[in-house]
Order: C-alpha cells, then structure tokens, then sequence
C-alpha cells in the first residue's frame, strides 16, 4: 500500500506539472493548491488523506470548478522529512505559485516552512496538526490550525482519569518533539496539582527510532495503572501490540485522536487495542449507530464511485473528506476574488459552518484574533471493530 501511495503522489505532481498551463495565464484560469504529506516512510498510513482529497477536488472540476474555476491540487511525498519538506514546498510557493498551502502534515515538518511561508505571505491553511503554535495570529498571521490542539486534548484526558480512575498511577509515553511536549504539557495541566503524584513515570522517543520496546518495559516496571501513549504512526501499533508482548494491562490506555485510526491499529492485532480511549470531533464511519445517517451514506456513496479500491476501515479518508468539505467552503466564500489576502480573510471569518461527518453540535468557526476551527471533542472507547462514543462534546474549559 505504501508503495502505491508514493506512486499515486508522484503521478498526481508529475501529471499537473506537466499540464501546467504559462503561471501567468495558470493565475487567471485556475486555484493552485500546494500540500505535502507522507505517502512514504513511518506515517504513511496518512497519505490516504490525499488520496481522497484529490477525488473530491476533480469532482468539484468535473462539476464545473469553483466559480468557473478548476482547482489544481499539488501533493508531493516528503515522507515525513522536514528537508523534503522545505524542498517540496519552495518548489510549490516559487516554482508552481500555489495560491496557498494547505492541509499538510505534521508538527516539525509544516515548522520547517512556518517562517518562511509567513515572510512570503502564503497561507499555510489547516495545517494537521494541533501544536499550539500554529494558532499566532499576531507573530504568524498567515499560519491556521486544523485540528483540536494537543494540549486541550490532553487535557480532556486528563480530566477523564481524574473523574474515572482517581487514584491512578500514570505512565507516559510520547514523542520527543513538539507534538509530544504539547500533549503532556496539556495533560500536566488537566492532573493540576496531583500530577506531581499520579505521574510515577515517563519516558520518551524520538521519531526516528525504530523500536519503543525499551520505553514500554520500563514504564511497566513502574507499577502504573494507566497508560498515556503520545505515539503517531507505526508507534500507535507498537505500543498497543508492545504491552500486550510484555503482559501489560493498564486500566486505561489512551492514544491521540491522529492515532486511532483502524488501518494503525490494525498491524498490532485489533484485539490488543480493545478497551483503548482516545477522542474525536468526527462521526465513525465504521460505528453502526451511524449507518443510517445522512452524511455518512453520502461519504461511502462517494468512495464506492470515486475510490472503490479504498479500505474504508482507514478512517483517515474520512478524515480528509471532512477536511476538503472545509477547504471548499473557504474558496467558495472567496466569490471571484482568489488573492492570497482574501483567502485568508475568509478563512479567519468562519460562522458555524457545518462540516459532513462532524458529530452533532461540533462546527467550524474562527476569527481574526482566533485561529482555531475546532474546540471540541468526544471520547471514545475501541471495541475490536469499531470506536464508540462515551459522554458528552467536552472542551478543556
């Protein structure tokens, strides 16, 4: 799969590329849109995201475009590097002219292109993934998050073990870098005072590394109860089928919402992920209780005749259906006016705007003193075939 994804990138870059019309004439006629996500190396189960976004933009040009405008998608392969990232999206900004970047992928990869983006005034729109940093208004006025931030979530988490598990030892792991230091920091906020107590151990690991087995003995060798695994990726699967190897049973087990898709889970046994606690602001496509819903049928009719080969079960497509529904919604508020200014201008001027497969009372708002779209999110709980919703929408107020 992974293979086919990379290839599936290169034919998207290749094929535009070579459509492309003279950039000044490209200005006129179409919507150049520049993105970079991993559809190679240790999160390239992301790379679907892409996959679905691409279908839905040729729909839209199928149908005639965005005011009788075609959207040219550019999403190259940066494998999670950040040099191929700053290499991928100096070629987009000044070799292609996208209007904007958007949707791209992780936290030291979209920071390797933060300044140099903001010096140029390029949106970088929606960008996936939930550091703080990219909601600056002030500092950085042309960066947008697209997600709920790692710190309010892990708050939400830590909220939960307080009300639920009062006198838990916790253990910790995450990942060394800016993602991690912002869920624990989110999490340290949420225990309060007792987390000087409840936290009995941590341990961290860097992206690049092959293994966590080490981390997870150790954390085991803890005696804690609950487990707060800050892991992406492959290290989702690692720590699930991990603790399960070395006959660990914490009482709760929580992983990020970016990592609680079942095609992540999948490599380290579904029954090893049962009970997992992680949250969402998005219906489960896969959840029966949605199967008679509008938006969901909608969604599958659409992959059926546009991606029939996708395994639905990732519920990263729906991830990234939801995510160009909101994008459309922005150019589509641009009216006939597609400068870089006015993009960003409709972008910062959300009103509850609905978005296909949100949960019932989650909207799209912000403002030009508030960047971020989303600040809700809802529990849930693994079963072995699906994610099932526990409680209320819940912020980290």
């Amino acid at each position: 799969m992974n293979g086919l994804l990379k290839g599936f990138a290169v034919l998207i870059a290749a094929g535009l590329c070579a459509a492309s019309p003279a950039l000044g004439q490209a200005a006129k006629e179409d919507i150049r849109i520049g993105q970079t996500l991993p559809y190679s190396g240790p999160l390239s189960a992301f790379g679907v995201i892409g996959r679905v976004e691409q279908a839905i933009f040729d729909k839209v040009n199928d149908e005639g475009g965005i005011n009788g405008r075609k959207i040219r998608f550019m999403s190259l392969d940066d494998g999670y590097s950040p040099p191929k990232t700053v290499e991928h999206t100096r070629k987009l900004v000044e070799g292609d002219e996208v209007a904007l970047m958007w949707g791209s992928l992780g936290t030291a990869t979209n920071g390797a292109v933060h300044r140099y983006l903001n010096s140029r005034k390029v949106p970088q729109l929606f960008v996936l993934s939930g550091a703080n940093k990219w909601s600056d208004p002030k500092k950085f006025p042309w960066t947008m998050p697209g997600m709920v931030t790692y710190e309010s979530e892990g708050v939400i988490y830590a909220k939960h073990i307080l009300k639920h598990k009062p006198d838990a030892k916790i253990a910790i792991l995450s990942q060394h870098d800016d993602l991690g230091r912002d869920y624990v920091a989110g999490f340290r906020r949420g225990l309060g005072a007792k987390a000087a107590t409840m936290i009995v151990a941590e341990q961290t690991y860097e992206p690049t590394s092959p293994v966590i087995s080490s981390q997870l003995v150790a954390l085991k060798a803890s005696g804690a109860n609950v487990l707060f695994g800050v892991t992406v990726g492959k290290f989702t699967a690692q720590l699930v089928r991990g603790i399960a190897e070395i006959a660990w049973k914490p009482d709760m087990t929580f992983v990020p919402t970016s990592a609680s898709s079942i095609a992540i889970l999948e490599p380290a046994g579904l029954d090893n992920a049962i009970g997992l606690l992680s949250s969402s602001n998005q219906k489960d496509v896969n959840d029966p209780q949605w199967a008679n819903d509008p938006d969901v049928q909608e969604y599958f009719a659409f992959m059926k005749k546009h991606l029939p080969d996708a395994d639905t079960r990732n519920t990263n497509y729906a991830a990234g259906y939801m995510y160009a529904s909101l994008m459309l919604h922005v150019l589509r508020a641009c009216g006939d006016d597609f400068s870089r200014e006015n993009i960003m201008r409709q972008a910062t001027s959300l009103r509850d705007v609905k978005l296909p497969l949100l949960l019932p009372g989650v909207v799209a708002s912000t403002a030009p003193d508030d960047y971020l779209p989303f600040q809700q999110l809802r529990l849930r709980r693994f079963d072995g075939k699906s994610w099932v919703g526990i409680g209320e929408l819940v912020n980290d107020d």
